[in-house]
């Protein structure tokens, strides 16, 4: 099931359809304190995504342990996060030696294939708008308080914003496609109806804005993000693969908490413009020294598992 035209709900496994909570692709990397399961697991799907997928599909454990080290992710955490993918289908193992190799599993190419595109895809500059509301009027029993719950969730995730009692809008007429897959799964609502309205001579478009989102949070994330990565460090020979990891795993949480928006309901000087284009200049000028550091791990474990010197980089 997909919200939001291209949002896979299998990205977010303890999210709506698990408990309500936030999507496990939008997990932040907390720097300095060990992570715990959750956020190891979360910060492991952003390694398999950005480093494996492109590559064989296949990596040492090693590997991707030296790989969560580097964010203070305990042996034991790393070794749990594995152990709990692989149980929910997106890995598997093959034992040599002493240590498993991991390959990814269809269904977890799937997922990463999926979610990756999604974050690529995503562009917070959307500039038309018809001036027209998709505006959805939905009820649930008070008594069914899970079902209202992972239906706030979805609608919330899918870019609606809500008025109360049960009014939601946005301002894309074409999300009419994604209400029937969010209610899947959920007893129908005793009421599930849409309308395509403009805002007549009462009311005003900013004010329905302010109303229905939180701008002003999500402006607040747009400058932390843009702070932090403006004046990330480089030097040290792993910042490039910490920073561009770290650069991919906070952005990644941006499709699921920004409505999208049209150019002319954002206030003015909108910090996801320029947070967008510096997640695309950082990440291109950093990715070929980021997937550098991460084959020269893949070699030093391939040294150690079939006893030879680890091979140079093929030449480009």
């Amino acid at each position: 099931m997909t919200v939001r035209g291209q949002v896979p709900l299998a990205v977010a496994p303890d999210g709506p359809d698990g408990g309500g909570g936030q999507p496990e692709w939008t997990m932040p990397v907390p720097q300095r304190r060990s992570l715990g399961g959750q956020s190891a697991r979360s910060l492991l799907l952003t390694v398999l995504g950005e480093y494996v997928l492109p590559r064989s599909g296949t990596v040492w454990t090693s590997t991707l342990l030296e790989a969560l080290a580097l964010f203070a992710v305990e042996d034991k955490a790393g070794r749990q996060a594995l152990v709990r993918a692989a149980k929910a289908g997106w890995l598997a193992s093959e034992r040599i030696g002493r240590e498993a190799r991991w390959h990814l599993t269809e269904q977890g190419t799937m997922l990463l294939a999926e979610g990756s595109g999604h974050i690529y895809a995503f562009d917070p500059t959307r500039r038309d708008w018809d001036g027209k509301w998709l505006v959805l009027v939905t009820s649930i029993p008070e008594e069914r308080r899970a079902d209202r719950h992972v239906l706030r969730t979805r609608l919330a995730w899918a870019g609606f914003g809500s008025l109360g009692q049960g009014v939601w809008l946005a301002p894309d007429t074409g999300r009419q496609s994604v209400i029937e897959p969010i209610s899947k799964g959920l007893q129908r609502p005793t009421r599930l109806v849409c309308f395509v309205a403009e805002l007549g001579e009462i009311g005003d478009d900013a004010e329905l804005v302010h109303d229905a989102w939180n701008l002003e949070d999500l402006e607040r994330r747009y400058r932390a993000f843009i702070t932090e990565f403006t004046r990330a460090a480089t030097s040290e020979p792993s910042a490039p693969f910490t920073v561009q990891t770290r650069l991919v795993h906070e952005w990644r949480k941006f499709p699921f908490i920004d409505p999208g928006l049209p150019t002319d309901l954002l206030p003015p000087d909108w910090p996801g413009h320029r947070a967008h284009a510096l997640f695309r200049q950082l990440h291109e000028r950093l990715a070929a020294d980021a997937c550098a550091w991460f084959e020269e791990a893949e070699r030093r474990a391939d040294a150690r598992h079939w006893g030879q010197p680890a091979r140079p980089p093929a030449a480009t």
